[in-house]
């Protein structure tokens, strides 16, 4: 019997590490935010457009190689990294890793910062402030439409940069955390519709859709029960959430959208304008057009989210091991 129960407490002992690591980096992140200079992140995106350089072509195929040159190292990487045997040094791991990959931080601070400014009456630091959170063209925002393009980012990035990392993390360690990220970037750069990217960034596009696939919705469920930190109703957010959230033309970002929109009892949606590209977007929810006030409400909401996800994430890997 003794022979069994320390095989039993070995098998455990690899998920307890990781999920005290994932908890530990999600406090880091807490703490410390991202650096300004030297993250891994960025240091991937250098490395990516290297890559993206020696490879490109007007092609798919071309994209597809793109993708597996630079996601599958990476997620090699973690791999290796997760086959540590010490319990101390997984742990170590998974918390660097953790920390590197979330953001929700960083995307608070940022969120509070357009609210400073828009507080201040400081419309020019805020449009330059946009580009921080989201690609639009700040020129034509006024007060109202800085704080849309604010709330909708952040419902978006909740789930990028926060949730769908977590559940990645939670499902397959190390390496989800890493290749997830590393999708996650590629998407950033070159996953445009765009002459250049059309067809280069179609890869990295359709993958970053597929990853976030679950996370969004579990992003948009987590922000319908913390509605109530934020003065709204479970109920509301959830009845925006089905009847808007598909209405976007992301499969994902209108799930965040629609829900935070609920919860926060807004309409979100409308003319966005990036560069010379117009788009037109759903309204979803229905309450009024956000506030430089709902900035730091959907920061708060945003954080709720975030917390709830790492519980469930640290949950998933201790039941999981």
């Amino acid at each position: 019997m003794s022979i069994s129960f320390r095989q039993s407490k070995t098998r455990r002992r690899p998920g307890m590490a990781e999920g005290v690591g994932m908890l530990a980096g999600v406090a880091i992140d807490a703490v410390l935010a991202d650096p300004r200079r030297g993250h891994p992140v960025a240091l991937f995106g250098t490395a990516a457009a290297g890559v993206e350089r020696r490879v490109y072509g007007d092609g798919r195929a071309r994209g597809v190689l793109h993708v597996v040159l630079c996601v599958v190292p990476v997620t090699l990487l973690g791999h290796v990294a997760s086959r540590a045997r010490n319990p101390v040094a997984r742990a170590a791991l998974s918390a660097a890793a953790t920390w590197a990959v979330v953001g929700g931080t960083t995307l608070g601070r940022e969120g509070a910062a357009m609210a400073g400014l828009l507080e201040d009456g400081d419309l020019a630091g805020a449009r330059g402030r946009l580009s921080h959170l989201c690609g639009r063209d700040p020129s034509g925002l006024g007060e109202s439409g800085l704080a849309r393009a604010t709330v909708e980012s952040i419902a978006e990035n909740t789930s990028d940069a926060v949730v769908a990392p977590l559940f990645w993390g939670a499902v397959a360690g190390v390496p989800g955390l890493l290749a997830y990220r590393a999708i996650n970037t590629l998407d950033a750069m070159v996953g445009h519709r765009n002459a250049r990217y059309e067809r280069f960034g179609w890869a990295a596009a359709r993958l970053d859709d597929v990853a976030n696939f679950v996370p969004a919705r579990i992003t948009g469920l987590l922000a319908a029960l913390g509605a109530p930190l934020v003065g709204g109703s479970p109920r509301r957010a959830a009845a925006v959430l089905r009847r808007d959230g598909h209405r976007h033309p992301s499969p994902n970002a209108g799930r965040c959208e629609a829900a935070f929109a609920g919860a926060l009892d807004l309409t979100l949606g409308g003319v966005n304008v990036y560069g010379t590209r117009v788009e037109h977007r759903p309204e979803m929810g229905d309450g009024p057009e956000p506030s430089v006030a709902d900035i730091r409400r959907s920061v708060r909401l945003a954080r709720a989210v975030g917390l709830g996800a790492a519980a469930l994430a640290v949950l998933a890997v201790l039941r999981r091991r």
